[in-house]
């Protein structure tokens, strides 16, 4: 979970989504261009498994395998924030969150 300003840091897929409505890489609405190959475009947010360097996450100091994060998705989740920045997004004082 992110939160509407860090949206616009992630990665785009190479394929199109099959739903268009919400869809960020469609070719409606200036989202891609035709004949555009993503995979050498879109170098800068993607995700590259033979770095020697990933960040850790801040709580539980797990691998954090999202490009400019600096929470797991877990640990995210569990207390609400913004994986990215670490916004406060909803209150989970009355939820009971765990991970399974």
């Amino acid at each position: 979970m992110v939160c509407e300003k860090c949206e616009a840091k992630l990665g785009k897929v190479i394929t199109p989504d099959p739903w268009k409505a919400g869809a960020r890489n469609t070719t409606e609405n200036g989202g891609r261009k035709v004949g555009e190959n993503k995979a050498l475009t879109a170098k800068k947010g993607r995700f590259n498994p033979y770095t020697s360097k990933f960040e850790i996450c801040r709580i539980c100091r797990q691998k954090v395998h999202q490009v400019g994060s600096h929470y797991c998705q877990a640990c995210a989740y569990k207390k609400g924030i913004c994986s990215m920045c670490g916004k406060k997004l909803i209150d989970t004082k009355c939820y009971r969150q765990s991970s399974t």
